[in-house]
């Protein structure tokens, strides 16, 4: 377990610079692999979707060889790296060079995805390093886990937004996830010992104990959550400029997709589900219709704007006031607007701001989830 951080503004300062100048040598490192390349089988994208015969095969396993070449010695992974890539012995030479450079995170989905690959690798070939590499990670899962049962961003700690709690991107619920799954011995996690197993249960009921008290309550009422909350008295934190404390219209529906999943919900996980699912209700935004038109000007030929239309489903926002519940847009300046169209060109078209994100959950889940546990659907 660790100790949260403190917030100095210049060692924040310091410390983001630090990262900067670490992920620009990352970054032109591991940039050589494109110009490596003469061919690859699959992305990584692609990777957790293969027929279960295929995670036998030569190439499954140089790309799990690969992830035993990224992995750091706390036992995470980076992000935004395309693993599957193939290596030249110059760039698997360099990532030797560099693998102090300890950037390991589970933001963009990375060390939880790393880990659920390695599981299939082994559980098809039962080679032993690709177990030791499992558990190297799962380890440092169990570490990174603050007392209080969230994760942080980045582990080993940084100043700043990285030591949140963060929900940005499902990150802690795609840890969750895969601790749920272990906890049960879903098929890929047959092979892990009973302690991990123990301490994999302990982990995922802390954190759902630290999801229910980040919840986010207004005016005496329960209703969603923040993209991050603060790590040591779960209030709605700001992460980037342009992501203000707010209640999230994306990231709460992965942490309700997780809540309806756990088997016989205690009163408190119902309540948390009910209470969000009428917040997702009360937030729909009618009539309008995010559509990209020819911009000349713009740098990527297009632009994103609003248009009215009368027929189109209802949105959500990405985020709303904490206190009004009101849509909210905002630049690299870190100030509130009202309308798409008047932030900035880069992040307009380079962020979602709009979307479809809780329709399923409200449409379909949430409706089969009470009826399966007997309760009154909140939406009727």
């Amino acid at each position: 377990m660790n100790t949260p951080c403190n917030d100095g503004v210049r060692r924040q300062a310091i410390w983001i610079l630090k990262l900067t100048l670490m992920c620009a040598a990352i970054a032109m490192s591991l940039g050589e692999i494109g110009h490596a390349q003469t061919s690859r089988e699959v992305r990584w994208a692609e990777c957790l979707s293969q027929k279960e015969a295929w995670y036998s095969t030569g190439d499954a396993l140089r790309i799990a060889d690969n992830l035993l070449l990224y992995q750091f010695p706390s036992g995470g992974w980076p992000k935004n790296i395309d693993m599957a890539e193939k290596l030249s012995a110059p760039m698997v030479n360099r990532l030797k060079a560099i693998n102090h450079l300890d950037s390991s995170t589970i933001d963009n989905s990375a060390t939880y995805t790393q880990l659920r690959y390695l599981a299939k690798v082994y559980r098809a070939t039962k080679i032993e390093r690709f177990k030791g590499s499992f558990v190297k990670g799962f380890d440092y899962l169990i570490r990174a886990q603050y007392a209080n049962g969230g994760w942080p961003q980045f582990f080993p700690l940084r100043e700043g937004y990285y030591s949140h709690i963060t929900f940005n991107d499902d990150a802690m619920i795609g840890v969750m996830r895969l601790l749920s799954d272990i906890q049960r011995q879903e098929t890929d996690f047959g092979f892990i010992d009973a302690a991990r197993r123990r301490q994999a249960e302990m982990a995922v009921e802390k954190g759902i104990g630290c999801i229910l008290k980040c919840q986010i309550i207004v005016n005496g009422t329960l209703t969603a959550w923040c993209a991050q909350h603060d790590e040591r008295d779960f209030s709605p934190a700001k992460a980037r400029t342009y992501e203000l404390p707010s209640l999230s219209g994306e990231e709460s529906v992965g942490i309700v997709e997780f809540l309806m999943g756990i088997n016989e919900p205690n009163k408190e996980i119902i309540a948390s589900v009910q209470a969000a699912v009428r917040w997702f209700k009360g937030v729909k935004i009618y009539g309008i219709k995010v559509i990209e038109v020819p911009d000349k000007l713009g740098p990527n030929g297009i632009n994103r704007i609003v248009i009215k239309e009368s027929t189109a489903p209802p949105m959500w926002a990405r985020f709303y006031e904490l206190e009004t519940n009101r849509p909210f847009f905002c630049s690299r300046d870190g100030i509130k607007r009202y309308d798409l169209s008047e932030i900035s060109y880069e992040r307009r078209n380079h962020y979602s701001w709009l979307g479809y994100w809780p329709q399923s959950l409200l449409e379909q889940n949430y409706p089969a989830w009470a009826g399966r546990n007997s309760l009154k659907n909140v939406l009727e």
